[in-house]
């Protein structure tokens, strides 16, 4: 893949490969200008690309299902923060898939995978046509005078745009007064949204002798174990595997770190974990309670075809889930369009299923073609995956009888849908989940872009519509009114499927027996928040600026009143906690926990002597609680910061509102 630079060419010729344009670094064709009535997200208003002169522009179309397009994320990242006085990205959301085309959706996948620049929804192609895309992603680079320079599709984003960004700003400060180097600022929606316990949970498995639940809990970076209750409607946190940070660290549980997992399987007391956007796999042992790497270099492969090779020796390309037969670990390594295995007792590792051609096309095992496998399971004879680009589920007999490939359902790249029935006239959209139940002999699976959980039958090809409308909501009930939100993990257990419920950043169950939904409860939801230190503010990106006040000196209070959404109440196994807090040593440092259950509340501090002015933090974390299903919960950390004078006529309050969402 190399940058292709335009020149004076008809729109219709302009993309053609033209090869390296030297030292010219200004465009000759006006870049088309976003159209009007689209969606902005990331932003509180919409851009022409004349609002960028003097910045030079990358536009990057996408879509969120793309692993691609998942891949380029960390190369924007880093250019933006190389160039942040110089370069705008602007995200231009094509959806390939009907679902993705919702602003609601785009916006859950801009918070997943923590988007910082504007993004257009383009639901109906028009920027696309506009410019000509041809492929996720593409990327057009824009010169500070609004000509496009040059575009490139595929990976590897960094690499050919950095020297190309680095050469030009040279040359445009040579030139003088073409750059404007004044920062933008932007409102981003994860400056909007609420958070709630677990952040977009991806896989799941449990072990039944146990009771247990093991999530990935993939934005939080962390590995949750949950102990099960008698009824499988409550679950209380046991253990929390991991520091929250992103990063690859081994160590004990509280020491470790993961960017992004998905995958995990159970496995003779240990947990293995398909760790992502690291690009590795994690060994977690349940007994010495440690977590080591066992497999991949901690960066994405670049190889193509069969590879082979030590595990840890082996780069790996975007794990999504795995499963264990056996002491043989079978991995959907979703970035390669290929099924690997590990040999956990040799540590050998490499390609079992896949040419790494993304398609559909059933073939002996290495010869078949795949479209990024997200899901896998077994039968201890057969492996079972949810290939999501090609809205399919395929299996693979492992017992060396049938070295082929077979499809389910599924027909193409851009053949889906939501209709149930037999073989071809099947038609699912991405499917991420699938698990396999002995007890009736159907694969069950996560049809995620539908918000439902089908049954497919291995053996007869059929497909049917198990739980869920269709309509993305949060609905206990029935399973047939039950609602989803881009459902991704199942694990079956006594009876019970357990989803992660993805974009809801819920657990839920369906009993297979009565077939109701409901949403599992957390019983000691603290667990799962971050405890305030009185220096956390040190670390905060959104403080919360409040008008100064005179307080008097000794003795004074802080009045909070927080409006709660309708229908939501303080829970009380969860009680606020507020730290307060001064650099300037105007207050004592406190943490404080509030003895109530009413959103409004105060507390007692004391303004020290000797200090005349200064600020002081406030730091509050609040708990809250949908009242007709305890399952939906939400919290608010919020940091609040106060300039204060001492005066002798001073007030001894200060009161802060806030409506939470």
């Amino acid at each position: 893949m190399f940058l292709t630079f335009l020149s004076n060419l008809s729109y219709a010729q302009k993309y053609n490969e033209i090869g390296d344009i030297g030292k010219n670094y200004y465009g000759n064709i006006t870049a088309p200008d976003f159209p009007s009535g689209l969606q902005w997200l990331n932003t509180d208003k919409p851009f022409s690309i004349k609002d960028f002169r003097g910045k030079l522009v990358l536009i990057d179309f996408w879509t969120y299902c793309c692993i691609n397009c998942i891949h380029i994320m960390p190369d924007l990242r880093i250019l933006e923060e190389k160039y942040k006085n110089e370069l705008v990205v602007i995200g231009v959301h094509s959806a390939k898939f009907l679902t993705e085309r919702g602003t609601d959706n785009i916006q859950q996948a801009i918070l997943k995978y923590g988007i910082s620049h504007p993004v257009i929804n383009d639901k109906d192609f028009e920027v696309w046509d506009e410019y000509t895309a041809k492929a996720w992603p593409t990327l057009v680079l824009v010169d500070p005078k609004g000509k496009v320079i040059g575009m490139t599709t595929g990976e590897g984003v960094f690499d050919e745009f950095d020297p190309v960004i680095s050469a030009a700003i040279s040359e445009y400060d040579r030139a003088g007064n073409i750059l404007n180097r004044t920062p933008l600022k932007f409102t981003l929606e994860k400056e909007k949204a609420p958070k709630s316990l677990l952040s977009y949970p991806g896989k799941i498995t449990s072990d039944s002798n146990s009771a247990r639940l093991f999530i990935t809990d993939s934005n939080n970076n962390r590995i949750l174990i949950l102990k099960l209750n008698i009824n499988g409607d409550e679950v209380s946190v046991e253990e929390v595997i991991g520091s929250g940070k992103s990063g690859s660290k081994e160590g004990t549980f509280a020491e470790a770190e993961f960017f992004r997992p998905q995958g995990i399987t159970f496995y003779k007391d240990k947990l293995y974990i398909a760790d992502t956007e690291n690009h590795l796999i994690r060994e977690i042992d349940l007994a010495a309670k440690t977590v080591r790497t066992i497999a991949g270099l901690g960066y994405q492969s670049q190889e193509t075809g069969i590879i082979s090779g030590n595990a840890n020796e082996t780069a790996l390309n975007s794990p999504w889930d795995l499963v264990v037969i056996n002491d043989k670990l079978y991995i959907a390594m979703a970035g390669r369009h290929q099924i690997w295995k590990m040999d956990l007792i040799t540590g050998k590792i490499g390609t079992y299923i896949g040419s790494g051609r993304e398609n559909i096309a059933d073939d002996s095992f290495l010869e078949s073609s795949l479209a990024q496998p997200s899901g896998i399971t077994t039968d201890g004879l057969n492996i079972y995956f949810a290939d999501s680009e090609v809205s399919a589920v395929r299996s693979a007999d492992i017992t060396g009888k049938k070295s082929k490939v077979n499809t389910i359902v599924g027909v193409g790249l851009f053949d889906f849908g939501d209709i149930d029935g037999i073989g071809d006239n099947v038609r699912l959209q991405h499917p991420l989940g699938i698990v396999y139940s002995p007890a009736d002999e159907l694969l069950y699976v996560a049809d995620t872009y539908n918000n439902k959980i089908k049954t497919v039958n291995p053996a007869t090809h059929e497909a049917y519509t198990f739980a869920g409308t269709g309509f993305s909501g949060v609905r206990d009930g029935s399973k047939d009114a039950a609602q989803f939100n881009e459902p991704n993990g199942l694990t079956i257990m006594n009876g019970k499927i357990f989803v992660t419920d993805t974009n809801n950043n819920l657990l839920r169950v369906i009993d297979m027996i009565s077939n109701e939904v409901k949403t599992v409860r957390i019983s000691n939801p603290d667990k799962l928040m971050v405890s305030m230190k009185p220096d956390k503010k040190l670390m905060v990106e959104n403080v919360i600026k409040l008008d100064p006040v005179e307080l008097k000196q000794g003795a004074v209070k802080i009045k909070l009143n927080f409006t709660l959404p309708a229908g939501y109440h303080i829970n009380p196994e969860a009680l606020p906690q507020v730290a307060v807090n001064s650099m300037d040593g105007l207050v004592e440092n406190s943490e404080i926990e509030i003895n109530t259950e009413s959103p409004s509340f105060e507390l007692p501090i004391k303004i020290l002597g000797g200090i005349l002015s200064g600020k002081v933090s406030i730091e509050v974390l609040i708990y809250y609680c949908d009242t007709e299903n305890q399952g939906i919960c939400k919290y608010s950390d919020l940091y609040f910061e106060v300039p204060v004078s001492v005066v002798s006529s001073g007030e001894d309050i200060i009161e802060i509102s806030r409506v939470l969402m």
